[in-house]
């Protein structure tokens, strides 16, 4: 079974196209593989008659958020097939399927005030529906993984931003899902703190598929075996 098919898929962001006739693939068994990255461009974002006057990295950073929810099956696609994990992402049935089977992780996002973040982890565990003390060792195992338990016990918004980050990645791989999507989360590092993130991300992909979307080549390079980059809405080749 192929694990992300998408043929001839566009999609819209707002009135402007995201994805233009994009047709790729990720080969499954997806444990052991590479990550895939979606590198996006100034070029990346189209209005209907043209190139959108919209540049920067706002624009850049919507566009990313555009394709994963797209893969995540928080989107459909407006055409074109795409399948993810065996699901048709086209149908609602389909999505809803594949959501179970997909953790998402955003550059930032809503936390509870005052979380910290062995709490922000133990309660993602809770999407495994084990008994609470599994869960509580699941979270325990990814936070020593991704060298997090001298964190453990500091809230989630007063740790370094690329401490967070990481907290942040061990809450969407705590539930070991088949397929993680990376929205931005390498955007915007100093060098240092990108390699350690990126090791971060290849240390989970020898358990489950990734990939990541986002503006900063460099990152991507570091964390994804191929990088696909987004140009004028259409997908070309690294």
């Amino acid at each position: 079974m192929t694990a992300v098919l998408a043929a001839g898929v566009g999609a819209r962001r707002g009135w402007s196209w995201t994805l233009r006739a994009a047709s790729f693939r990720l080969e499954s068994p997806l444990t052991g593989q590479p990550a895939l990255g979606i590198l996006i461009t100034q070029r990346s974002l189209l209005a209907p008659d043209g190139p959108t006057a919209q540049r920067g990295p706002a624009t850049q950073r919507g566009t990313a958020t555009t394709i994963i929810d797209l893969l995540a099956g928080l989107v459909s696609p407006s055409y074109g097939e795409l399948r993810v994990l065996g699901e048709d992402m086209r149908t609602e049935r389909g999505r809803t399927a594949a959501r179970a089977r997909i953790g998402v992780v955003r550059r930032s996002g809503k936390t509870r005030p005052g979380v910290r973040i062995r709490g922000l982890v133990e309660h993602a565990a809770r999407g495994t529906r084990l008994p609470r003390r599994d869960r509580n060792l699941l979270a325990a195992a990814i936070l020593d993984r991704l060298s997090l338990m001298p964190w453990a016990d500091v809230p989630l918004r007063a740790a370094p931003d690329p401490v967070a980050r990481r907290a942040r990645l061990a809450a969407a791989a705590v539930h070991q899902p088949e397929l993680l999507l990376i929205d931005g989360l390498l955007d915007d590092l100093a060098p240092g703190d990108a390699a350690v993130l990126a090791a971060s991300i290849r240390d989970i992909g020898r358990d489950t598929g990734v990939v990541a979307a986002g503006n900063d080549a460099d990152s991507l390079a570091l964390s994804c075996g191929e990088v696909l980059t987004l140009a004028d809405g259409i997908l070309v080749g690294s």
